[in-house]
């Protein structure tokens, strides 16, 4: 009797145990089951596109780095090449400078002996006409055969483009020497053949003589590239008709290398009517003239205006007091 007991209360604990196993694990699959399978698959698909589109954007990186490194080299290369020629440049540039400082040198020493003989002169010229009376000092006021006794000195230059681009530093130098044989004047003027001054601030009137503005004239004058129509004639009656004064010395000095005027003759009658011989004999103007031979580079079928020239200024200057000047050679 007391073992069927026993029996059916071990049935009925084992019944409770499998009961609430089956509980446990009904109530875990309902904790667990949050996530559909579906979706896990939907996020592996787009992490996969991400990828590859991570990869063709590191490609095309890679790709435009590859042409940047390319670019880069060669720009070195040119940087390289530039600053070869650069460093050539820089040698030629000591080498030039060195000459120049060597040229400049040589040319203050001329410049300071000439300047130094032409006070000379006029130092000896006033003792002479001290000494042996006004006429005698009259004839020996000479440097070059250029008479020197002005007191007031005008510069006509043809700023033509043949004159401009090979004569032009010659010129310099020819107006520098002229300036030193002229240490102390009353006044300087500048104008170009066509009558066109070189400081516009000065028009009509004397520009006062000092170093400083005699340096000025120089540097202005080492870029003037003014309209010209290669003839001197317009700047000649201009400088005549604006300057003559009958209690001044006034020489004009001619600067070209040809004439492209129609008729020599005419110009001559016209400057001697502006420039007319006074009582003593003496022209109101004394001019002079310095030919530079641009011209004869060319054939000889095409040098005529530079013939011309020769002529006119011959001419002219012998006219009126002065002397021409043929250099044999337009460069330095």
């Amino acid at each position: 009797m007391l073992r069927r007991r026993s029996s059916a209360e071990i049935s009925l604990s084992f019944l409770d145990v499998i009961c609430c196993g089956f509980g446990t694990v009904i109530l875990l699959l309902m904790i667990t089951k949050t996530v559909e399978p579906q979706v896990l698959e939907a996020s592996t698909v787009v992490a996969e596109g991400r990828v590859t589109q991570l990869t063709e954007q590191l490609f095309e990186i890679r790709g435009e780095t590859t042409i940047l490194n390319r670019e880069l080299e060669a720009k070195r290369e040119q940087i390289s090449a530039f600053d070869k020629q650069l460093a050539i440049l820089q040698g030629a540039l000591a080498t030039s400078q060195s000459r120049f400082e060597s040229l400049q040198t040589t040319r203050n020493a001329n410049s300071i002996i000439a300047e130094e003989l032409a006070i000379a002169r006029q130092k000896l010229s006033a003792e002479e006409e001290r000494l042996l009376g006004k006429e005698a000092a009259k004839k020996n006021q000479l440097i070059g055969g250029i008479p020197v006794d002005s007191e007031y000195i005008i510069f006509i230059i043809d700023t033509s483009g043949s004159m401009f681009s090979y004569a032009w530093q010659r010129m310099l130098s020819e107006m520098e020497a002229t300036l030193n044989i002229y240490p102390d004047v009353k006044g300087i003027q500048v104008m170009n053949d066509m009558g066109n001054y070189l400081f516009s601030q000065y028009a009509g009137q004397w520009i006062p003589d000092t170093p400083s503005r005699r340096q000025l004239i120089l540097q202005n004058l080492s870029n003037w590239n003014a309209f010209s129509n290669s003839s001197p004639v317009e700047g000649i009656t201009k400088a005549v008709r604006s300057f003559y004064d009958r209690d001044k010395k006034i020489s004009i000095y001619v600067f070209g290398d040809e004439f492209t005027g129609r008729s020599i003759e005419e110009v001559v009658l016209t400057v001697d009517r502006l420039n007319a011989e006074m009582t003593t004999g003496e022209r109101r103007v004394r001019i002079h003239a310095v030919g530079f031979p641009v011209q004869f580079i060319q054939p000889p079928t095409q040098q005529g205006t530079g013939i011309r020239f020769a002529t006119l200024m011959r001419e002219l200057t012998h006219r009126n007091g002065g002397t021409f000047v043929g250099l044999n050679d337009f460069r330095q």
